[in-house]
């Protein structure tokens, strides 16, 4: 019977280990965004968590050429380079609505601004950090937004213009003082369209090396069964 080439054996652990650091980096990323801003990257979370998972089953099946955990990472892989696929047709088609649904996510939470609970006082904190870091204020409809909590939150400096000399361009005076005038969400959808092109460079590379990925499995997965 022929034996499980090593060249492939360790090219299929060596791939798949650097899929699960490639995993551990975007689960990093994401949770770092997700404490330092605000929600909406669970999603990213979810899929550094299982590429982790993926690399991990792909690493020991290779090392143990365990041919259920080669299969295993295979389903694995195939599911999301097919929803991967799926989600950027969808996305394609459905343009008009995504951006309809993101403006009803930041109407949401909007109303988590005018709110006076502990979990939107957390929101609030980290939108005001955003809101320095970013010169924007509110996500909607700048300043008021905020409602009765811009100037009861005990903190007057929500969304003020921290420049010398306020520009037309960049403040406008509201409520006693100078302010930010331009939304984060606007911000958040030119951060989008600006870096659209490296998202869909990424999407791209993560659909070769997943096909890579497939390519490699099923390859040892054969080899372990002639053995």
């Amino acid at each position: 019977m022929a034996g499980v080439s090593s060249c492939m054996k360790y090219s299929m652990f060596i791939f798949n280990f650097l899929f699960w650091v490639c995993g551990s980096i975007i689960l990093g990323v994401s949770i770092w965004i997700h404490s330092s801003l605000f929600a909406g990257v669970d999603l990213l979370i979810a899929v550094g968590s299982i590429i982790m998972v993926l690399g991990f089953l792909g690493c020991c099946g290779a090392i143990k050429e365990s041919r259920c955990m080669l299969l295993l990472f295979f389903i694995g892989l195939l599911l999301i380079l097919i929803l991967q696929v799926t989600g950027g047709i969808l996305g394609a088609v459905y343009r008009s609505q995504i951006e309809t649904s993101f403006n009803k996510t930041l109407l949401e939470s909007v109303n988590s601004l005018q709110s006076s609970t502990e979990e939107s006082k957390v929101f609030q904190e980290k939108l005001q950090e955003f809101e320095r870091k970013n010169q924007c204020c509110g996500l909607l409809n700048g300043p008021a937004d905020w409602g009765q909590n811009f100037n009861n939150l005990g903190n007057n400096k929500i969304c003020q213009c921290e420049i010398k000399e306020p520009s037309a361009d960049l403040c406008m005076f509201f409520q006693g003082r100078y302010v930010y005038k331009t939304p984060c969400g606007k911000v958040i959808v030119k951060y989008l369209k600006d870096h659209l092109l490296i998202i869909m460079g990424i999407a791209f590379g993560l659909a070769v090396i997943e096909i890579l990925g497939l390519g490699f499995s099923m390859s040892l997965y054969c080899q372990i069964q002639r053995k």
